[in-house]
C-alpha cells in the first residue's frame, strides 16, 4: 500500500508542476501589465493546480510515514 501511495503522490506532483507551468505561461500571455506581478501566482486557474499539488505532498508524506 505505501508503494502506491509513493507513487500516486509522485505522479499529482509531477503533473500539477507541469500544468501549472503551461497554465501560467497561458496567463503571462495574456496580460500585458507587469509581468514581475505577484498576481500571477494569486490568479483563480492557478488555484487547480495548488490543490493538486498539495495533495501529492500530502499523499507523498503519509506514504513515507507508513
Amino acid at each position: 500500500m505505501e508503494p502506491f501511495l509513493g507513487f500516486a503522490g509522485i505522479i499529482l506532483l509531477v503533473i500539477g508542476l507541469v500544468g501549472q507551468a503551461f497554465e501560467m505561461r497561458k496567463i503571462r500571455l495574456t496580460t500585458n501589465k507587469d509581468l514581475g506581478s505577484v498576481n500571477i501566482f494569486m490568479n483563480k486557474k492557478n488555484y487547480k493546480w495548488y490543490a493538486l499539488l498539495g495533495i501529492g505532498i500530502v499523499l507523498w508524506y503519509v506514504s513515507e510515514r507508513m
